[in-house]
Parts: structure tokens; C-alpha cells; sequence
């Protein structure tokens, strides 16, 4: 009898522990989703109150609407869907590109050996170690001097931003991606090779096809990368035609006087759908890539 009340405590003592153990956590949990979903409730509730301002905000506004979204897309002087489409088509073009030249160039680095490649590689990842701030400068007047002679290169234009954000994208990703593409056997290359395949059908047809996994994930963090980028758009593109839609919103915050928050909450909360939708259709194939390709350098 003893024994077996001793035993009956453990398990209770045991049980006890566990469901303090699942409180805490829950309770953990629960602090974490409301600090990191509060900052975006409050956003939504500043987009819906006609007040406009930061000052006499609440969680839940007073005669909430769409009077602000009503006026972000009535503007003319702030154009809201150019800046949209501005900021997409460069993202899409940037994220397209990079991905092309990452992907050759890393398979290169994978599969074949030749003088300095280690070299290049850690040339590569060396030059990524600065920060791009201190090139700033260099930008600049490096495009303002090659603007005068070749225009569709020069400042305040598309084109000179995606060739930056295309020479700053792609070390990262090239280490990335290689890692992914060792774990591919090398026997799928040498089976390939025996029946005559030339590298280039082997690259096309056999390893491209197991790369869809990081091949997605370096398309998403190139495209949420330009997108969301401030600094270099801002120095680069002058105007108001071509802005993106940071650079836009930014300059709309500063021009008002009165300080329409409000609609610069709304114009922030539909320039975040692109993101959030990419996000919630390829979580899956986000996590997947990064995991596989961190099994092996």
C-alpha cells in the first residue's frame, strides 16, 4: 500500500508538471501572437478612422470607413496604383533575373572545377559582409556620370535600379543555392553523362527539376527584398511618375501637413497584400528550400 501511494503521488506530481508546463506555454503564445499582431490591428484601425491622426487613435475607432482608402486612390498628385505597379514590375523583373544568373552561375560553382574557384567564392562572400550603405554614394554618382551616356542607364530610371539591386542579390544567393545543389548526387551527372548527355541537358533536365524547392525561395526573398527596399529607390529615381511604393508613401507622409495617417495607413496595408499572398500560398515551399539547403556548403 505504501508503494503504491507513493506511486499515485509521482504520477500526479508528474501530471501536475505537465499541465503547468502547457499553461506556461499557451501563455507564452498567447503573448506572442498579440505583440506581434498588435502593431497591424492598430495599422488596420488607423486605415478605417476618419480622424486621420496618431494622436486620438483606439484599437477601435469612432464612425470607422473607407473614406481613407476612398482618398489614397482618388489623388492625382500622388499617384498610389503607378507606385503599385512600379514596385511590382521591378521586384518581378529583379527577382527573374537574379534568379537566372544565380542558378547557372551556382551550378558552375557545383559541378565544375576550375582555377579560382574558391577564390570566387570567397570573393563572393566577402563582398557581401559590407553593408551596401557604404556604396551609396558610389551609386549615385557612378549612374549620374554613366546617365549621360547611356539614358536608359541613368538616374531616375527603372532600369540602373534593377542592375543594383541584381549586383547586390546575387552572393547570397549563389552560396545558397550551391549548398542546395550539392546534396544532388553527382551519380545523376555521371548516369547522364554515360548515355551522352551534354552538361547542359543535364543541368536543364535532370538538376533543375530537383531544384523547384530553393528555386522558389530565392524568387520569394529576391521579390520581398525589392519590394520592401527604401534606401536605394529613394536615391536612384526622381519622379514622381516613377517612384516605387515605399519611396511614394514616404514622400506622401512628408508632403502632408496635417498628417493624414490614415490614408498612409491604408496605402501601406494594400501595398502589403502582394507579400502576404506570396507568403500564405508558398510557406510550405519557404521553409522547405531553406532547410534543404542548409544541409550541406
Amino acid at each position: 500500500m505504501p508503494e503504491k501511494s507513493f506511486l499515485e503521488k509521482l504520477r500526479t506530481s508528474a501530471t501536475a508538471q505537465r499541465r503547468l508546463s502547457i499553461a506556461i506555454r499557451l501563455i507564452i503564445a498567447v503573448f506572442l501572437i498579440i505583440f506581434s499582431i498588435f502593431p497591424v490591428l492598430w495599422v488596420i484601425s488607423a486605415s478605417l478612422s476618419p480622424t486621420g491622426t496618431l494622436a486620438t487613435q483606439r484599437l477601435i475607432p469612432a464612425n470607422p470607413g473607407l473614406d481613407n482608402y476612398r482618398t489614397l486612390l482618388s489623388m492625382q498628385q500622388f499617384p498610389f496604383w503607378s507606385w503599385f505597379l512600379n514596385s511590382i514590375k521591378i521586384s518581378s523583373i529583379t527577382a527573374v533575373l537574379s534568379l537566372s544568373i544565380t542558378t547557372v552561375a551556382a551550378y558552375a560553382f557545383s559541378r565544375f572545377r576550375f582555377r579560382g574557384r574558391q577564390t570566387m567564392l570567397k570573393a563572393i562572400l566577402l563582398i557581401n559582409v559590407f553593408p551596401s550603405l557604404l556604396a551609396l554614394v558610389a551609386i549615385f554618382l557612378m549612374f549620374s556620370q554613366v546617365g549621360d551616356v547611356i539614358p536608359f542607364l541613368g538616374l531616375d530610371n527603372h532600369n540602373s535600379l534593377v542592375l543594383v539591386y541584381l549586383g547586390g542579390a546575387m552572393g547570397v544567393n549563389i552560396w545558397l543555392m550551391k549548398g542546395f545543389m550539392d546534396t544532388i548526387p553527382r551519380d545523376i551527372d555521371e548516369s547522364a553523362q554515360v548515355e551522352g548527355a551534354s552538361d547542359w541537358q543535364i543541368f536543364t533536365r535532370l538538376i533543375l527539376p530537383l531544384l523547384r524547392p530553393i528555386l522558389i525561395v530565392i524568387l520569394i526573398l529576391n521579390y520581398i527584398t525589392t519590394y520592401g527596399d527604401f534606401v536605394l529607390a529613394r536615391i536612384l529615381l526622381r519622379s514622381n511618375e516613377k517612384y516605387t511604393l515605399m519611396v511614394g508613401l514616404q514622400i506622401f507622409a512628408g508632403a502632408q501637413f496635417q498628417q493624414r495617417w490614415g490614408v498612409f495607413a491604408a496605402g501601406a496595408l494594400m501595398g502589403a497584400l502582394p507579400i502576404m499572398i506570396i507568403y500564405l500560398a508558398l510557406q510550405d515551399q519557404i521553409v522547405g528550400g531553406l532547410t534543404r539547403g542548409a544541409v550541406k556548403g
